[in-house]
């Protein structure tokens, strides 16, 4: 058991669900997703009710469905997995509620329905509009239909969130700056953009072994990230977290609420969950949850006390990678701990090295630390 620390029962305000079908999986996904497998959509419907039926239903202020591609589901399943969303969710008014989505699932009349069920924030998985890296990144769309389907989540929905990738294997400066001039001329709210990670289990992982695949070098990828903060601020979107940019009153709430540490439930396979001071995640094989709730066992497959000390070390890892920075006296009444004896050599180091700056009890990255947030994150764990 834990030791006790402050927060450690608060109630969550977040529920995260994982849905897994994907039309296919693209070389560099590392997510529990499973593709062709269609035919197991109907067991996960019933599975993820059964799920969500555990939960206390407290006032949720955010809700992310994600994957996977949640538009995957046609017309009646998706109908059917909202209507089950609604029987066990509670929902505050003014609640944040996320779908994800790729391009190539999204037209008018399911923008429609996911409207008339109350989701009210679109994040669509683009990657590029450029046509050689969307085949290079392996993704079923083209730019065309990626256009497309921003402007009539837009138009439908209003709040529409992106996600791009850079530092793609064989992408040069001047390809990243025409996908950000492309993705900033259009209706956005949100911008999500990540320099690609090549990660052990993926199909690029297999390619880079053998040579086949080279991403960007590093500089190109610094200069590619230093573009990135500057075309989103000229745009009017500024970086509010080391790779997320938006007007305040667009800032992914539910994002915030992992990255400060709150409580947040979870549901479908491999989705992790915050709750009463454990971290919990599902087993990742889409058969094998199903397997599980089906003879009446749990789907979690990992459970992990935090106890105060590894608990102050996330709250400090996560919140430090956000432009606002992180706040020590807030993290020391949340932890229950004292701050300068835990992190007093560590916060010296870091500023000695010019990746933090410390104002009074708030500490931020530096323009330096943003390109190197990994490793101060890193140093507090």
């Amino acid at each position: 058991m834990a030791a006790d620390w402050p927060d450690r029962t608060a109630a969550p305000r977040a529920a995260y669900i994982h849905v897994p079908f994907c039309r296919h999986r693209c070389g560099y996904c590392n997510f529990s997703v499973v593709a062709g497998r269609d035919d197991l959509i109907d067991r996960f419907l019933t599975a993820i009710d059964h799920e969500m039926q555990t939960w206390d239903q407290p006032t949720l202020n955010t809700l992310f469905v994600g994957g996977g591609t949640p538009t995957h589901l046609n017309a009646s399943q998706l109908d059917r997995f909202c209507q089950s969303i609604r029987r066990h969710v509670r929902l505050a008014d003014d609640a944040e509620i996320s779908f994800e989505a790729n391009p190539e699932d999204i037209d008018t009349t399911k923008v429609r329905q996911l409207s008339d069920h109350g989701v009210n924030r679109i994040s669509l998985g683009v990657q590029s509009f450029d046509a050689d890296k969307i085949q290079r990144l392996e993704r079923g769309h083209t730019a065309a239909e990626a256009i497309a389907a921003i402007e009539t989540a837009a138009t439908v929905i209003g709040n529409v969130s992106v996600d791009l990738i850079f530092a793609a294997p064989g992408e040069s400066v001047a390809t990243w700056q025409r996908d950000l001039d492309q993705a900033l001329k259009l209706p956005i709210r949100h911008l999500s953009a990540y320099a690609l990670t090549i990660e052990k289990g993926t199909q690029f992982f297999a390619r880079h072994r053998k040579g086949e695949l080279r991403p960007a070098g590093e500089d190109d990828e610094w200069q590619m990230y230093q573009d990135l903060r500057d075309a989103t601020a000229a745009a009017g979107m500024p970086q509010y977290e080391v790779s997320n940019f938006a007007p305040p009153a667009n800032r992914c709430r539910h994002n915030i609420a992992y990255w400060q540490g709150q409580a947040w439930l979870a549901a479908g396979p491999g989705a992790a969950a915050f709750l009463n001071g454990r971290r919990t995640v599902n087993h990742r094989s889409t058969t094998t949850y199903l397997k599980r709730i089906e003879s009446g066992h749990s789907p979690v497959a990992e459970s992990e006390p935090l106890d105060a000390d590894q608990y102050a070390r996330e709250l400090m890892a996560f919140g430090v990678r956000m432009i606002d920075g992180v706040d020590l006296t807030s993290v020391a009444r949340r932890s229950g701990l004292d701050l300068n004896e835990k992190f007093g050599d560590t916060l010296r180091r870091l500023i000695d090295d010019a990746l933090i700056q410390r104002d009074g009890d708030r500490v931020r990255l530096t323009p330096r630390g943003l390109l190197f947030a990994d490793t101060v994150a890193s140093a507090f764990l």
